[in-house]
């Protein structure tokens, strides 16, 4: 996936299907405990982007949380 890096609010596009992501909601599962979370996501391929932020941020936490259960 890229980013056109010239305005924040130029959107993500896919680049297998060249289309822009749309903020959808998506099931996330780890350790047999399943999210419901809404993350850019491809209309035509389904591939999701998960930014550095929230990878390194709250996914981070989540996954520590239930590995230490």
């Amino acid at each position: 996936m890229k980013a056109n890096n010239n305005e924040a609010d130029i959107p993500w596009i896919c680049d297998k299907c060249n289309e822009k992501l749309k903020l959808r909601k998506t099931r996330i599962a780890y350790l047999g405990a399943e999210f419901q979370v809404e993350l850019l996501k491809c209309p035509k391929c389904g591939m999701v982007f998960i930014d550095e932020e929230l990878a390194k941020g709250k996914i981070l936490e989540v996954e520590k949380s239930l590995e230490d259960k």
